[in-house]
């Protein structure tokens, strides 16, 4: 009896404590969650309003490029940066992540998130501000620098229209050679942001700031170089053979010998454009095309309207405009999302058009419930990847008979032209963006090496081209992302290789068709369906490569890309 009674006594004590244990760990949860959404109400009231003014205020200056308007872009910046650099926010943030006590997966998820935005601004806020500053006159620079040619100004497209249609060895030189001198414009004043850079990701406990960009955008940089390395392998001897093709008819297209042929022979600023040399021009299909209608029309189609979208935007070049092309999200909340565009009638402002739609169709339909800090693409490369997706169709014989913007003997006579065109174009770019994501990451490990030396070594080993004799400029500077979206141009590779992923699951499985045929999704609004429900709406809901096995059966992977465009 004394044994039974000891036996009962123990129990009852255990499960007094385990009910203890219980109650106080309610207790800490209920105080954690209630310590959540205090930090949350806090920290939205400050960052929603003024990620709006910024936001806005970068549009502005986008467009109308004044030294006035980027200081004052510079100066709203430096209030979201003050925000996201509040320590006692950070602390708070912090301590929530670490307890593991909120169970909710979307506010767990919404922790995490804002752990890594905060993380990158913890250092002191006149670094942060000087490096906006910095880099906001650096985008004036490049805003409003236009290439003097025999003393006309020239824009960025009208430099790519002679790249592309003169046959002038000596102006093609020149023209190149005038174009890169914007390099020296803000070469010294990317190397001061690069260095400043550094010093805040070391402060931080990184590397170097491209190592830390990479892991607070949820990528592993051991993982990114793996890629990298198997792309190179993938692609290197494809290109290889296409090159030397490309070769023979460049030669004998501007009368010299292939060893003779120079970057400016290749049709493009960087090369990161194939060049014309299969027989099909599909600019003059164009010519006549109101680019815009029939983006609209296309994306209305498949259940996407873009109109107010369009609405919106700023879609035709001018003096004082930013001349590249990019989509933005205003107000996460109130659907103020446009594009910028600078649209001629041609394949690449077609393509264009349609690339930056895709961005903005995918913030357009974001899940309304989501909390405002997953209100946003699942990882930045997942909407490059929905805008490549789309832009391929430019090109694509299908999509342009579908748009009524050739016949059906027309499409027949270009398809395998136009295919040989577009796997050119996917090497060429593959082979491009080895050479800015190496270059970057070279760069930041060692800000003091020869960069110029380093663009140029770089350039000969993955593009295969020639470095002018004595050129020791720095090129490598002539190149915006570098200045102003710094460590993210590997994302566009990511990008294609998730297109060719989501365009073999639609095909095979919305469509239930044949990948190895041409798609252009025309009427098909099951495709919007698909994208709005397994891509779209979603948004950071979840780690992007947990999204991607969602939506495609499969984790990214680049077979898909290799069959479609290597093979």
């Amino acid at each position: 009896m004394k044994k039974a009674s000891f036996l009962l006594a123990l129990i009852v004590v255990l499960f007094s404590i385990g009910c203890s244990k219980e109650k106080v760990n309610k207790e800490e949860k209920a105080k954690m969650e209630k310590e959540y959404e205090q930090v949350i109400s806090e920290y939205e009231s400050l960052m929603i309003p003024a990620y709006r003014e910024m936001s806005l205020q970068y549009f502005v200056a986008a467009t109308n490029s004044t030294p006035e308007n980027w200081e004052k872009y510079a100066k709203l910046e430096m209030k979201v940066n003050e925000i996201l650099s509040n320590k006692n926010l950070f602390e708070r943030i912090k301590k929530i992540k670490e307890s593991n006590l909120i169970d909710d997966p979307i506010k767990k998820r919404r922790i995490e998130v804002l752990y890594l935005t905060f993380l990158g601004k913890q250092v002191d806020t006149a670094k942060l501000n000087q490096i906006t500053k910095l880099q906001s006159e650096i985008e004036n620079k490049y805003s409003s620098y236009r290439t003097i040619y025999k003393n006309k100004k020239l824009s960025d497209n009208d430099v790519e229209e002679i790249l592309k249609t003169s046959t002038n060895s000596k102006e093609l030189k020149e023209v190149w050679e005038s174009q890169k001198q914007i390099g020296r414009l803000v070469a010294e004043d990317i190397l001061k942001l690069v260095k400043l850079r550094n010093e805040v990701a070391r402060q931080l406990g990184f590397k170097n700031y491209h190592d830390m960009s990479l892991r607070l955008s949820e990528q592993d940089p051991a993982e990114i170089e793996k890629l990298f390395d198997e792309l190179d392998n993938l692609t290197r001897d494809a290109f290889k053979k296409e090159k030397q093709l490309m070769d023979e008819v460049l030669a004998k297209r501007y009368k010299i010998k292939p060893e003779e042929l120079m970057p400016w022979h290749y049709q493009n600023r960087f090369f990161q454009e194939a060049p014309k040399i299969y027989d099909v021009d599909v600019d003059k299909y164009y010519q006549d095309k109101d680019i815009v209608k029939l983006a609209k029309d296309y994306y209305a189609s498949i259940g996407l309207p873009i109109d107010d979208i369009i609405a919106r935007s700023d879609l035709y070049e001018r003096e004082n405009k930013n001349q590249h092309a990019f989509c933005i999200n205003i107000d996460r909340d109130a659907k103020d999302i446009r594009i910028l565009c600078n649209i001629k009638p041609n394949a690449r402002w077609m393509e264009t058009t349609l690339h930056e739609n895709g961005h903005a169709l995918y913030e357009k339909y974001l899940d309304e419930k989501l909390p405002w800090d997953l209100k946003t693409p699942a990882h930045i490369f997942t909407t490059e990847a929905i805008a490549m997706l789309f832009g391929r169709f430019a090109t694509n014989p299908q999509w342009m008979l579908d748009m009524n913007c050739i016949s059906q003997d027309e499409a027949n006579k270009i398809k395998d032209e136009v295919r040989k065109t577009l796997r050119l174009q996917q090497l060429v770019f593959s082979r491009w963006s080895q050479v800015m994501f190496r270059f970057e990451k070279s760069m930041y490990e060692n800000p003091d090496q020869d960069l110029n030396k380093l663009w140029w070594d770089l350039v000969e080993k993955y593009q295969l081209l020639k470095k002018p004799e004595g050129r020791n400029e720095p090129d490598w500077a002539t190149k915006i992302h570098i200045a102003t979206s710094p460590c993210y141009y590997h994302n566009y590779l990511l990008g294609e290789l998730l297109a060719s992923q989501l365009y073999n699951y639609i095909v095979t499985n919305v469509l239930k068709g044949n990948p190895g045929q041409d798609y252009s999704f025309y009427n098909k609004k099951e495709v919007g369906k698909y994208l709005i429900d397994n891509v779209f709406s979603p948004g950071a809901k979840y780690f992007w490569n947990d999204m991607i096995e969602k939506a495609t059966g499969e984790k990214l992977t680049p077979k898909h890309y290799a069959e479609q465009f290597v093979k």
